[in-house]
């Protein structure tokens, strides 16, 4: 069995331990590794792709042997990649891997990497986990619909037209524009006069699907430095919700508690979103007193949002947990770019249901008439 091997595995290879080993995501990891203990960039990239690869499919590799155990064929992994899959299957870890990454150099660079995939579940860890009828939390057919998509507004591609009809397709209730504000110029974003714009085209399109489904009005704005947004108490107003978010020193060591608490405490802010800003094998994000920011969120009825972003997975499972033994609301988002990535869902629903977040404490499931009184309370919420 998986678990029993991965037992002997180091820590981080185990994320799943106590609902079962993540079998795809620990052999990911060590193709990810690979990838980085080369010194052509050809096969760095194609270690990347074998590992994207297996991080994507639907059912964990143990299910997915042949006769005698042999791996199916899988578009992106070569014999390379084989070997390694094989190891880890028979024995927990790669010694393939271990020599190649000794010889590289790079031992201390991919150490650090390897701290950054806690708790980022596999598509078919994220499959078995909606499943699962013993697990607690909102289920698919709970969820009513995303609080954060992009749009051909700030750096999406899809229009407002295309998101309502797709949204419609996937049987939302509702959905919402979320596009950057306009302090965020490497996400393109929007001007208060497009934002403008975009509301007209917003209310058309909702007159027109009226009964059907139901566009909001929302901005993905930044958190500054000091815990402050680049959007004027003003300018908020304007939107039917402000989903306050950390774009910048993601990569500090410093604590910015005060900065995620002045956020949630400001006036209009609904939701805080993807709080950490962490990025698979890539960064931490935001460090900080977690404990002490989601208590003033649950204090302001501000949501804490689990970003469904496969790269992102933010919160994960072990922080919501903390989120909700304080007490706090949540959204769960796919924080989409294009309309490919509304399954993206689907990973924040199974962070939630692995946390055990009741679905009467996240927002996504309420219903419309819930949600627009407490997107009222919001607008009138006054900074501390």
């Amino acid at each position: 069995m998986p678990g029993k091997h991965l037992d002997t595995a180091p820590n981080w290879a185990a994320p799943l331990r106590r609902i079962g080993a993540d079998i795809n995501a620990v052999i990911g990891g060590y193709l990810r590794d690979m990838a980085f203990a080369q010194s052509s960039k050809q096969k760095m990239f194609g270690y990347k792709r074998a590992a994207a690869a297996i991080l994507t499919l639907d059912a964990p590799l143990t299910d997915l042997l042949g006769p005698g155990g042999n791996l199916p064929k899988i578009a992106g992994i070569g014999p390379g990649s084989s070997r390694i899959i094989r190891e880890v299957l028979a024995n927990g870890e790669s010694p393939t891997v271990e020599h190649a990454v000794e010889q590289s150099g790079n031992r201390a660079d991919i150490e650090r990497r390897r701290r950054l995939r806690d708790h980022f579940l596999s598509r078919a860890e994220v499959r078995r986990v909606l499943s699962d009828v013993s697990l607690a939390g909102p289920t698919l057919q709970q969820y009513r619909g995303d609080f954060q998509m992009h749009s051909e507004w700030s750096d999406g591609n899809p229009t407002v037209q295309e998101i309502a009809d797709a949204c419609l397709e996937r049987g939302y209730h509702y959905a919402a524009v979320t596009d950057h504000s306009y302090g965020l110029p490497i996400a393109r974003g929007m001007s208060m006069e497009a934002a403008r714009q975009q509301h007209r085209e917003i209310d058309a399109l909702n007159e027109r699907f009226a009964g059907r489904v139901r566009i909001y009005k929302g901005v993905e704005a930044n958190i500054l430095a000091d815990g402050g947004l680049d959007v004027r108490p003003d300018e908020r107003r304007e939107f039917e919700y402000v989903i306050a978010s950390p774009h910048s020193a993601l990569r500090k060591e410093s604590d910015q508690t005060a900065r995620m608490v002045g956020a949630v405490s400001l006036a209009g802010v609904a939701i805080l979103g993807h709080p950490q800003g962490r990025m698979y094998n890539n960064r931490p994000g935001v460090g900080a007193d977690w404990r002490v920011v989601f208590r003033e969120a649950a204090r302001r009825d501000v949501a804490i949002e689990i970003d469904g972003n496969w790269y992102r997975q933010d919160v994960d499972y072990e922080l919501a947990e903390i989120a909700l033994d304080e007490g706090c609301l949540f959204a769960l988002d796919s924080d989409a770019h294009s309309i490919a990535e509304y399954p993206f869902t689907d990973y924040a629903i199974a962070q939630a249901r692995v946390a055990g977040v009741p679905a009467d404490r996240v927002v996504n499931c309420w219903d419309e008439t819930r949600f627009d009184a407490w997107l009222e309370t919001r607008r009138k919420a006054r900074a501390r």
